[in-house]
């Protein structure tokens, strides 16, 4: 492997204004004076017979490290080969990505400008950055917001209106990471719907009025669904497309700080006006059911939501092609039920929309969290059919926040930004998983298959992509104690990579 320029040694912005603290574990900290760094930014694209390769290894030691390594024409017999086959192809990726909540704007917006400017060009950048390419956001407020809210918290749609998190923040920030990289998705959830429309329950109908819990009354329906079309209209008023909602963030969580409770029947009624809404407005807003844990929050008649909505609606009610598929966070289950659901429903996409890091995980300890947060949040999601992964808030302060009562007391961000004075980050595993794929995978890059493996190693994985420019690309990672020497190729092309132990890895190639 050859060695290009060491962006990325420790990987930080080297300019003036700005001090980077990069954290290895959770009990160390290394500053700028203890590396060298250069200011230049990632090449996402490979030069003519080079591979560019992206390493980050649990101990710190590298990290986002870019090299680039010889590609040579020709057949090989290395006795530990990956041989790529495009012809055998998966799912289309949408891409990879960070929820941008009102607490992350926050943080970022009381950085400088300049220092801002820098950090989200090295995150959503195709030419000067990782080329992050997705983005969630919550409809109202979520538990990352500055108070409790819906954007018409009085009575009637005349009183529909964006509230202060997003005309100061969101918006703003959303404009400034759509002005580097204008082709970032974005995807949208409620938490709660306005207290004016919830009841007790769908039997007795009585009012509900709380931030938590309660149902959506079926009064309602018609002028939630307009509810959604005012935000994403809304939205489009401040340049801003929204590519994808769903109808409620975690359906089946009714202790959030802001929740509503949607069993999979009275979502299955909700989202056929909503569909048939969005159809008579000419949107062209995705739909994408559930938005909740892998094991249904353990409730058995909950099982196999969006496929029971699938069979109860059919495929002929109006709108349905806005239906299209399912989105499942961890915070419960396994995700082996996505190759259930997939079985059940193959026409349908699904996607990754939420996992976090915090106390409760080691969050900031980049050697506990970073082989494991791969393995089970990218590659455990994409070798699934997930057409995107997206990750929890982009930043927090270090103490978390700011946040609200009742929802996250204990998550960290990608990463974590020193509120005295908004100049030092903690990069967390959470960052480095997302610009490892975004890095060499662009949207609309589709999954490919492998003829064969000849590395036969049980502490050795990877997944292969065909991005739309004729690319290759193959992530790996290496969970073993031995630093291993791999050879790829797409069977007539190769480039020999080391994978160091304990380490993730993603190349790029032309040919």
């Amino acid at each position: 492997m050859v060695t290009i320029k060491n962006n990325f040694k420790v990987f930080g912005i080297a300019i003036s204004a700005v001090f980077f603290s990069l954290t290895a574990c959770s009990s160390s900290s290394l500053s700028l004076e203890e590396y060298k760094t250069d200011p230049d930014n990632p090449n996402l694209t490979p030069a003519a017979n080079k591979a560019i390769v992206f390493t980050t290894t649990s101990n710190g030691a590298d990290m986002l490290y870019q090299t680039s390594a010889d590609v040579y024409t020709g057949s090989n017999m290395a006795p530990t080969t990956i041989r790529i086959d495009p012809s055998k192809t998966y799912q289309t990726m949408d891409g990879f990505g960070f929820a941008i909540t009102y607490s992350s704007c926050y943080n970022l917006l009381h950085m400088t400008a300049e220092d801002r400017a820098a950090f989200l060009k090295r995150t959503y950048s195709t030419t000067e950055g990782f080329g992050t390419s997705y983005a969630r956001i919550s409809i109202g407020c979520s538990d990352f917001s500055s108070t409790e809210y819906t954007l018409c918290d009085k009575e009637g749609l005349e009183n529909f209106r964006f509230y202060k998190d997003e005309t100061d923040y969101v918006i703003p920030i959303l404009k400034e990471i759509l002005a580097i990289n204008p082709n970032v998705k974005i995807i949208a959830a409620p938490w709660t719907c306005p207290k004016w429309m919830k009841v007790k329950d769908l039997i007795s109908m009585t009012s509900h009025d709380s931030w938590t819990d309660g149902h959506i009354n079926p009064n309602y329906y018609q002028t939630y669904a307009d509810y959604f079309v005012k935000f994403i209209q809304g939205m489009k008023d401040n340049g801003i497309d929204i590519y994808a909602v769903s109808p409620q963030n975690e359906p089946l969580n009714k202790a959030n700080c802001a929740s509503t409770y949607i069993p999979w029947r009275e979502e299955a009624d909700f989202v056929k006006v909503l569909a048939a809404t969005f159809k008579k407005n000419s949107l062209k807003t995705k739909i994408y059911l559930f938005d909740h844990n892998f094991n249904y929050d353990n409730s058995f008649s909950q099982n196999d939501y969006p496929i029971k909505i699938y069979n109860a609606l059919g495929s002929s009610f109006e709108g349905s092609e806005y239906v299209v598929g399912a989105a499942y966070h961890n915070y419960g289950g396994s995700p082996e039920e996505l190759d259930d659901v997939h079985a059940k429903a193959p026409t349908k996409e699904l996607i990754f929309s939420e996992t976090s890091i915090g106390t409760w995980n080691d969050g900031r300890n980049l050697t506990a969290r970073l082989l494991n947060d791969m393995r089970d949040v990218t590659f455990a999601t994409v070798t699934r059919y997930c057409k995107a992964v997206l990750v929890w808030n982009l930043m927090l302060d270090k103490n978390m926040g700011p946040n609200l009562d009742g929802g996250c007391q204990t998550c960290f961000g990608a990463v974590d930004i020193d509120q005295n004075g908004y100049k030092q980050l903690h990069y967390n595993s959470h960052y480095f998983i997302i610009c490892h794929m975004s890095s060499v995978i662009n949207p609309g890059a589709v999954r490919i298959g492998v003829t064969s493996d000849s590395t036969q190693l049980s502490d050795f994985s990877h997944v292969e992509f065909l991005n739309p420019d004729g690319t290759k690309a193959v992530i790996m990672l290496n969970t073993g104690d031995t630093d291993r020497n791999v050879t790829i190729s797409d069977g007539q092309n190769h480039f020999r990579c080391r994978v160091p132990a304990g380490s993730v890895v993603s190349c790029k190639w032309d040919k």
